[in-house]
């Protein structure tokens, strides 16, 4: 997984925004990284057969 250049400078404003620290380009792409897996490891559908349907 990479992220654009866009992408990364975007991530460093937003994490100066909520933290009020400024991080270099590596870091903030290494944690763009790493946040954008959690995301799509706890993000991930249900497959029909393992979902319950039931109607109210």
């Amino acid at each position: 997984m990479t992220l654009s250049d866009e992408k990364v400078i975007e991530f460093q404003k937003i994490y100066k925004e909520h933290f009020g620290k400024d991080i270099s380009k590596e870091d903030a792409r290494e944690n763009g990284i790493k946040l954008l897996e959690l995301i799509s490891t706890l993000y991930r559908p249900k497959d029909l057969e393992d979902s319950e349907i039931t109607e109210l």
